[in-house]
């Protein structure tokens, strides 16, 4: 495992392969040399780190992650931090829409 989160290496690759930018503000993921704030950073969209699922697992950026911290999704959505950059469920990534229509 090359992660801190016991995540799976086919997981891991297959997460990376679709999350190219922030499933929250879809900015480009950057490397940490080049801006800690858009920095990859591993999101459990339920804050469970035992639940390890494609439904659970994104990728976001370091902003947001440190923004959502233990917040539920539905809860960070109608933030502040959310309303100022446009986030809005209609303009997350996929995977986040799926958790919205289940409820979180």
């Amino acid at each position: 495992m090359a992660n801190n989160w016991n995540i799976p290496d086919w997981l891991e690759m297959e997460v990376r392969e679709i999350d190219k930018v922030c499933v929250y503000c879809g900015s480009e993921l950057k490397s940490i040399k080049v801006s800690k704030k858009s920095t990859a950073s591993w999101e459990h969209i339920i804050n469970d780190a035992s639940i390890i699922t494609r439904d659970n697992i994104a990728l976001c950026c370091c902003d947001c992650n440190a923004s959502k911290g233990q917040k539920q999704l539905s809860a960070w959505l109608k933030t502040t931090y959310c309303k100022e950059r446009g986030i809005t469920p209609e303009t997350v990534a996929p995977v986040i829409k799926q958790a919205i229509e289940n409820g979180l």
